[in-house]
């Protein structure tokens, strides 16, 4: 199989992206309870091993927890996969998932700067991350009378972004792909008094801070658009609760106003904060310690 390039992405991407249609369309037709498992499983055992998911996952984590055992590791990385799993699933199904989460009653400290930014009209931005389902806050705000947008990052594949995308745009509030124009768009949303959510764990370029101990790339974008459009910053998380199908929903205090450098600063500890609760509810795989200049 070569890996020719085309402006609709290499042969490899139509591949997997032919494999996942295949494995998501035939796990939809399954009862919730068995497909959401089904589909970690799948990920963390098959999948993941083969396109090196784990094998990233395990060198991030012996850089942040040198003294943790190999086999607490290895778990650790499988548990990664397994979420990530069961999250792509639960988002493929939104619809099911939004009525799973009808009963889940968000806590926290940010729930009144929530409700009081909705009354002064007041532009709010969502902060959080690829921890236990990142979608689940806002399908729960939305079920209480909330019109949340978004931005998200497209996924490298081209031919399975196609179809990724509609998991987030058809629903809630105006959804933008990541770019200039849709980071534009994103900020108009919010200038106009919206609600928006963006998730800021994900960068190979930006300002270095500390995260988990070590230095990473950081983008300021999160910080540098609230700032801007005077919005209140409230991290929100959906964290996984042991049965692998329900949710805690925390809407956390707003992050105080300073700064880019100081906002990020805070996000990133509120975000290490829920990590070490539960590490494997985190994306290991994520290259956030990435040398600066390599591929």
């Amino acid at each position: 199989m070569t890996r020719r390039k085309s402006s609709q992405g290499t042969n490899v991407d139509w591949v997997a992206d032919r494999v996942l249609r295949g494995l998501i369309g035939t796990l939809l037709r399954l009862p919730y309870e068995t497909r959401v498992p089904a589909m970690g499983g799948a990920l963390s055992g098959a999948i993941a091993p083969l396109a090196g998911y784990r094998k990233r996952a395990e060198a991030n984590l012996a850089m942040i927890y040198p003294q943790m055992s190999v086999s607490r590791r290895q778990e650790l990385a499988r548990g990664c996969c397994d979420n990530f799993g069961r999250t792509l699933i639960e988002n493929y199904a939104w619809q099911e998932f939004s009525e799973r989460l009808a009963g889940t009653k968000p806590t926290g400290a940010g729930l009144s700067a929530v409700k009081k930014a909705a009354s002064d009209q007041r532009p709010v931005m969502f902060v959080t991350a690829h921890y236990g389902n990142h979608e689940a806050p806002r399908q729960v705000l939305t079920n209480m009378g909330y019109t949340i947008g978004g931005l998200y990052r497209p996924m490298l594949n081209p031919y399975f972004n196609s179809h990724y995308a509609k998991t987030m745009t058809s629903w809630g509030g105006p959804v933008f792909e990541q770019g200039r124009r849709g980071t534009m768009g994103f900020a108009r949303h919010l200038k106009s008094g919206g609600m928006g959510t963006l998730l800021f764990d994900v960068s190979a370029k930006g300002i270095s801070l500390p995260f988990l101990g070590h230095p990473a790339h950081t983008a300021t974008s999160a910080a540098d658009i609230a700032l801007r459009m005077n919005a209140v910053v409230i991290p929100y998380f959906g964290i996984r609760q042991p049965d692998g199908l329900s949710f805690a929903v925390e809407v956390e205090a707003p992050i105080t106003p300073a700064s880019p450098e100081q906002m990020m600063t805070e996000m990133t500890a509120r975000l290490e904060a829920q990590i070490a609760r539960d590490p494997a509810q985190w994306f290991w795989v994520h290259r956030r310690w990435k040398a600066r200049g390599k591929s």
